[in-house]
């Protein structure tokens, strides 16, 4: 999967915009390799967060994206900012062969791996084991993410905190335990 010539001519836009409108506190930018095959992993609060993602991040980010938004008005955006679509009704193998082409050719691939945005009042919910098996079978690096606070217009609110990338060993179930227990409790932290 190339990068897409939309998403280089729409990013600095999107960039420009989200920064003016919503103030976001960015830390551990530093954390995301500048190049090599990348999993970028965290909780979902809003539909705001890939736009985030994608504003402060240099490289191109490659989302997994529900199959609705594929067919829908959104479909030209979603398909010209490199989405990799995921139909959650079943087990859709495309989603880690699409995945483990663009992590293999050295890019990044953004996963919300709560496959939803959490709207619960749980700090997270459970994570679907994606994310650690695409940086498990491919080498690449994972690096975490968390987001707190609230998008607030004009003002600063959001923060999103990229942790250390970790290389992810074969036993996936307990990869994917640690995830989420780095995941919640930075989430915790920031409560305190």
């Amino acid at each position: 999967m190339k990068d897409k010539l939309f998403y280089k001519i729409v990013k600095p836009i999107v960039s420009f915009l989200f920064h003016v409108l919503y103030r976001p506190t960015i830390i551990g930018i530093e954390n995301i390799p500048k190049d090599g095959g990348v999993v970028l992993a965290g909780n979902h609060t809003k539909w705001l967060d890939p736009v985030m993602l994608v504003s402060i991040n240099k490289r191109q980010v490659h989302f997994l994206a529900k199959k609705e938004l594929f067919d829908g008005a959104c479909r030209f955006i979603v398909k010209g900012m490199g989405c990799i679509s995921v139909d959650r009704k079943k087990h859709d193998k495309n989603v880690l062969k699409n995945a483990y082409e663009c992590l293999n050719a050295n890019r990044i691939v953004g996963v919300f791996p709560e496959g939803t945005i959490n709207r619960t009042g749980d700090v997270i919910m459970p994570f679907k084991i994606g994310a650690v098996k695409m940086s498990s079978e491919t080498d690449s690096l994972l690096v975490p993410f968390v987001i707190n606070g609230e998008y607030k217009l004009f003002r600063k609110g959001v923060v999103i905190e990229f942790l250390r990338p970790r290389k992810i060993s074969k036993n996936l179930e307990d990869e994917n335990e640690k995830l989420m227990e780095i995941v919640s409790k930075k989430i915790v932290s920031y409560k305190k």
